[in-house]
């Protein structure tokens, strides 16, 4: 049996991060992939929880050793999503999400045609600057930058299966888990996974 690969992508201030936590907490059967990442640790963060930290030449050892399933440099950062490890896990029969950007999303898809792609989306333009605002750690003018950012993000939701309005929290929580449950309940899955069931019921 093979698990689903899930894809959650996002702008920031769509609510992606709290939703992604609220689905793991609500649904154990689907595992978080950890990205490894050469930046440092943020105050809080947990080395195999939030990321795996790694330096710079152990991440580009791994870059050429074809272990990345998806990789990028943000902000003069590597980060990277181990290949090795979500296959092995699919293997297994276990559903793994990833947390990325449209751009390793593309680059997954690529690898994994079958992986299912899951765009979040703002209510509103308004509502989104809002969110960003709130946070209030950025400047009007950052705030700006992120909305166009936003913007540009989501001129690829077009691309990926799913298409989920964060507007009330739980309304877009239940729609990710009814996705998450849709999947696994389709033909290609359930054919594997009740293969001794359908002998037996097919037996004459």
């Amino acid at each position: 049996m093979s698990g689903n690969l899930f894809i959650v992508t996002a702008p920031s201030g769509a609510g992606k991060s709290s939703l992604v936590k609220a689905l793991l907490e609500a649904d154990p059967g689907v595992k978080l992939s950890i990205s490894y990442t050469t930046r440092a640790p943020r105050p809080g963060e947990v080395d195999g929880v939030h990321y795996h930290f790694a330096s710079v030449a152990a991440f580009q050892e791994m870059l050429g050793n074809g272990d990345f399933l998806e990789s990028a440099e943000v902000y003069g950062n590597y980060y990277g999503t181990s290949q090795p490890w979500i296959e092995d896990q699919m293997r297994a029969g276990h559903d793994i999400l990833l947390e990325i950007d449209w751009q390793g999303a593309a680059q997954v898809r690529r690898l994994f045609p079958e992986a299912i792609g899951l765009f979040i989306l703002p209510p509103s333009l308004a509502e989104l600057r809002r969110r960003l605002e709130g946070r209030g750690q950025d400047s009007a003018e950052v705030i700006e930058r992120r909305v166009a950012a936003a913007q540009e993000d989501i001129s690829h939701a077009y691309s990926f299966d799913y298409l989920v309005v964060n507007d009330d929290f739980a309304t877009a929580l239940a729609d990710l888990l009814t996705i998450v449950r849709a999947r696994r309940l389709a033909i290609g899955n359930q054919m594997r996974a009740l293969e001794p069931l359908l002998g037996e019921l097919l037996r004459r």
